[in-house]
């Protein structure tokens, strides 16, 4: 943890598991009416198994391995949150949580970058997977807790009809296998 992350877990302490869990439990109540969210809850369980399968990893190759599927999985969930569900939050008044989201996930990809370069089950590689899991945790945590509830209290019926295609069609794109 860097000195300025110490700063502001102090400042701002992280949500709890049990907040994680709590705010997960409630989104999934909404899920059967707003498939694009099943969905996007999914990825976020999936992304969390590749946390622990990359932190789990005793061989080099595993870990090597495990973070590049988390990496594949990561992209292509943030850019079908980028293309299909942000735009919404902005549509909806929501500007400064879309903003918050973007530059969120886009540093989460540069972290990513910079984990690629360190030499896998380090001390220095451990340490810099567990500070890009607390912020993909963070992240899912206000998605769950706070920026996809709003998209379901305040979009209309067509845009929340619409999210689902279009969510499933860029993760698809993005995973490299194609849709009708």
């Amino acid at each position: 943890m860097s000195f300025l992350d110490k700063i502001a877990a102090t400042l701002a302490p992280p949500e709890s598991d049990e907040d994680r869990a709590e705010a997960h439990r409630e989104a999934k109540t909404m899920a059967p009416n707003n498939p694009w969210l099943a969905r996007a809850l999914s990825h976020h369980e999936q992304i969390e198994a590749a946390f622990a399968t990359a932190l789990n990893s005793s061989l080099e190759s595993e870990a090597q391995k495990a973070v590049k599927d988390l990496s594949v999985l990561l992209i292509a969930h943030s850019i079908a949150e980028e293309v299909a569900l942000y735009p919404v939050l902005v549509m909806e008044g929501h500007k400064a949580h879309a903003t918050e989201a973007y530059e969120e996930q886009q540093m989460a990809k540069v972290q990513m970058a910079e984990l690629e370069r360190l030499t896998p089950l380090s001390q220095e590689w451990r340490d810099k997977l567990e500070h890009i899991r607390g912020a993909v945790l963070h992240h899912i945590y206000r998605e769950e807790s706070t920026w996809f509830p709003e998209i379901v209290r305040e979009a209309d019926p067509a845009s929340l009809a619409m999210l689902d295609s279009r969510f499933s069609e860029e993760f698809e794109r993005s995973m490299g296998r194609t849709t009708v």
